[in-house]
């Protein structure tokens, strides 16, 4: 990894998921193969998931950070593994299509500690592979409006929403205004209804690359759950 790539650490579904398939069509990319994807006939589709198409379909664990000097990807592959190797499986709680502030996204609909309990591991365990944010992606941050709480998380841990201002989430679109939540909504339901009607479970944690920036976020290793 060259020193403006970037690493995170996501859950996306498995290969044999509906929920994989119907992830990559919405946003127009496959994650893993890098391929296009065909779009819901929506007007405006492309522009409204070009922010989220980006990242890929997921649910951020530890957030995109760049390696600390002298620490290698295989250095944080290997970690990966040993703290997936000691967190066990767990069944995922259904997903539904809701409006986070203006974006859609998919949210669970009902408390999870297991779910929880995993993004806090992976921000924790694999927080000294994570070289500290510069002052220009700080100052970005902290124009959100963020609570003290949020600005507490940022200094510590380079991201704002973490440990108790962490919430699971995968993006579906851009902020949107009334008109248009009005209209993607339902669209964004009936597409994901089939998927989100099965029971799933967390097997794995993903990590995903950014080689520069601007370029697309690609799901480069699975590494299973074993506990």
């Amino acid at each position: 990894m060259g020193p403006d790539a970037r690493v995170a650490v996501y859950y996306a579904p498995e290969p044999d998921d509906p929920l994989f398939p119907a992830g990559a069509t919405w946003l127009g990319r496959d994650p893993e193969s890098g391929a296009p994807a065909p779009q819901p006939d929506l007007p405006g589709i492309a522009e409204i998931t070009a922010d989220p198409r980006l990242y890929g379909f997921h649910a951020t664990l530890k957030p995109p950070m760049r390696l600390a000097p002298g620490r290698q990807w295989f250095d944080l592959l290997s970690a990966a593994q040993e703290l997936a190797a000691g967190i066990a499986p767990f069944d995922m709680p259904p997903l539904a299509v809701t409006d986070l502030r203006g974006f859609l996204a998919l949210r669970e609909r009902e408390p999870n500690r297991a779910l929880y309990a995993l993004a806090d591991a992976c921000v924790e365990h694999l927080d000294a592979f994570r070289a500290p944010p510069g002052e220009e992606e700080l100052a970005r941050r902290r124009k959100a409006d963020l609570t003290p709480e949020q600005a507490a998380m940022l200094e510590r841990w380079g991201y704002p929403y973490v440990f108790g201002t962490f919430f699971f989430h995968m993006t579906l679109t851009r902020r949107l205004n009334g008109g248009e939540t009005a209209a993607i909504r339902p669209a964004a339901e009936a597409h994901f209804a089939r998927a989100l009607a099965l029971p799933r479970r967390v097997t794995q944690i993903c990590l995903f690359t950014q080689r520069a920036p601007g370029e697309p976020f690609m799901l480069a290793e699975r590494v299973p759950l074993g506990g």
